[in-house]
């Protein structure tokens, strides 16, 4: 059995080490993968259903992890569009700031983004739980059915904006909160996920600091006579 794997994209190509990763991974059974010079290409390390620890050492650019199953990926840069997007179950963890749209529509699974995250985070969030350490950029957790977002720094305008059954926790300030999204009070349950949630995302910080936003429900029942005043 081999402890370690070593590819290199400068002597493979995406494909290849993708080829491998749902392959003769499955024979070598490393305990840890290490990809090598990911400079900014896309689609590294998609589709993994294995239990397995793989370190991409470098900035990555779109779809990084997209439909993870059980892998914990850890990104060691920055990272494009739509990272761990559809994710199932597992864990993918960003060291630096991710782009767009990160953690699009994941079912399952952990995504923890150490630093900031641009619009659109947790976008039809549909069950995964999203931990920034930073702060998140305009219409975060939009149309949002399942699942938790927490935000360590600040919100960007409209965030939760046609927010379904997820919840999200925000440390810093809100710019404004999108159509149909409220602030709640945080009740002990709520103490208790964040809390959790930190600790999983090795993020330092207390839970009693922390708002809560959900859905205010008043979309759920369409009403002509409201003149689209949401």
């Amino acid at each position: 059995m081999v402890s370690l794997k070593q590819l290199d994209l400068t002597d493979l190509s995406v494909r290849q080490v993708n080829e491998y990763l749902h392959g003769e991974l499955l024979e070598e059974c490393p305990a840890r993968v290490e990809i090598l010079n990911p400079d900014g290409l896309h689609s590294i390390a998609a589709g993994l259903d294995k239990e397995v620890e793989i370190d991409i050492l470098g900035h990555a650019g779109y779809f990084i992890a997209g439909m993870n199953q059980r892998a914990r990926v850890t990104i060691h840069g920055n990272v494009g569009w739509s990272v761990a997007e559809n994710m199932m179950s597992g864990v993918v963890r960003v060291k630096g700031h991710a782009s767009e749209c990160a953690g699009a529509s994941g079912h399952g699974g952990l995504l923890v983004i150490e630093g900031d995250a641009s619009s659109r985070c947790g976008i039809s969030l549909k069950g995964t739980e999203i931990v920034v350490g930073g702060s998140v950029g305009h219409f975060s957790a939009f149309m949002a059915q399942a699942g938790t977002l927490v935000v360590c720094g600040d919100a960007g305008p409209n965030l939760g904006d046609s927010l379904y059954e997820a919840t999200i926790y925000v440390r810093g300030s809100i710019h404004s909160l999108g159509a149909d999204a409220r602030e709640e009070e945080m009740q002990a349950d709520d103490f208790e996920k964040v809390a959790e949630l930190l600790s999983r995302a090795e993020m330092n910080y207390d839970a009693r600091e922390f708002k809560r936003v959900s859905s205010a429900r008043s979309l759920y029942h369409w009403n002509a006579d409201a003149h689209q005043e949401y």
